[in-house]
């Protein structure tokens, strides 16, 4: 018989028709869950540029908001027995002469203008000037030691007749660049002169709010920023620190009490010519009546959004004749949100009330 012998069969491989056809196929899916992932990555990065965004607004209304609310604050002083200046205090002034006729107005603003002492302010951007003593006393537990930054502000507690008995409204408080000279007593004094325990010690603040068109030189980003008086040696300088990175624009206006009950009774971007006021007494007065002031914030992302182009225009409170003023769309890449918040003036509302 003749012997058997098994059959070798050949191995093949995939032709080239369906390798390319495998190829294409692998393409697909790579293409496919490449742009699922280009996708995702963008829709995260948008959603932490929009919460980057958000964060930042509220964060500068809540600075403003709580600033605002110790606007007129002296301590245990109360301003209201202090004489109105004769004109409108230069926010930028830096001697003390000039604070003390600055201290009854307690918030002070320009509307759309510029003020020496500030730099790289935005165009078109309101400034806000806020007033007060700082609530914590010098050298208590959380606050800075005697000997930090003034200017220092003394309120008198004590009733002889070298300090609130006086009848004259310079020895009702004290204000120094450093702690020398200040003079006034707690409660503990005797009628002797210069008896009894040292009054607190707080530092006086004058606060400059303004959005600047950088946050470093040239880097594009606007920045609330904040202009502050500081005190070093005998001279009072103007320090300016950013506060809050792509705050784009502020518009602030302001509620003023013109019945003296400490309720608002008109709201204006401009209390200096409110009702055609065109004397400086008028304008000081005006100023001194407001009781609420109301802000309006455009936060800006600070990087690009890939693909969007900014159509929307917004409503940035009013102006001067009521109308709503209007920011127009800016065409650009950059997505904006608006926050406002309106802020009672507790300090100098609540005196007038009955």
């Amino acid at each position: 018989m003749p012997r058997l012998c098994c059959q070798q069969t050949r191995q093949r491989g995939f032709s080239l028709a369906e390798l390319m056809i495998a190829m294409t196929i692998g393409l697909l899916i790579f293409a496919g869950m490449t742009t699922l992932l280009v996708n995702n990555s963008r829709a995260q990065s948008e959603t932490e540029k929009a919460n980057r965004q958000v964060e930042n607004g509220r964060y500068a209304l809540q600075l403003l908001s709580a600033d605002l609310r110790n606007a007129g604050y002296y301590g245990e002083f109360d301003p209201s027995v202090l004489p109105l200046p004769t004109a409108l205090p230069d926010p930028c002034a830096t001697t003390l002469v000039e604070l003390k006729a600055a201290l009854p107005l307690h918030v002070q603003g320009e509307d759309g203008g510029s003020l020496a002492c500030l730099q790289d302010l935005r165009s078109g951007t309101d400034i806000v000037v806020v007033r007060h003593a700082a609530t914590c006393v010098l050298g208590s537990a959380g606050c800075d030691g005697i000997g930090a930054a003034g200017p220092y502000f003394q309120a008198s507690l004590c009733n002889n007749a070298s300090e609130l008995g006086s009848g004259s409204v310079d020895d009702f408080y004290k204000l120094a660049n450093d702690a020398t000279g200040l003079t006034r007593h707690r409660r503990d004094c005797s009628a002797l002169a210069g008896s009894g325990t040292p009054a607190a010690l707080r530092r006086l603040e004058t606060h400059l709010y303004f959005i600047a068109n950088n946050d470093l030189d040239g880097d594009g980003i606007p920045t609330l920023k904040r202009a502050q008086l500081l005190a070093s040696g005998d001279r009072i300088k103007v320090i300016i620190m950013p506060l809050v990175a792509g705050i784009e624009n502020m518009q602030v206006e302001y509620g003023m009490d013109l019945d003296g009950d400490g309720v608002q009774d008109v709201i204006t971007p401009a209390p200096a010519t409110h009702d055609g006021c065109a004397l400086a007494a008028c304008a000081v007065a005006n100023w001194h009546s407001v009781v609420s002031v109301k802000l309006s914030l455009l936060a800006r992302n600070t990087e690009r959004s890939s693909g969007y182009s900014a159509s929307t225009s917004y409503v940035l409170g009013s102006t001067v004749d009521g109308s709503a003023n209007t920011i127009a769309a800016s065409g650009d890449h950059y997505r904006r949100h608006v926050f406002q918040a309106v802020v009672a003036l507790s300090n100098p509302a609540g005196r007038s009330m009955p």
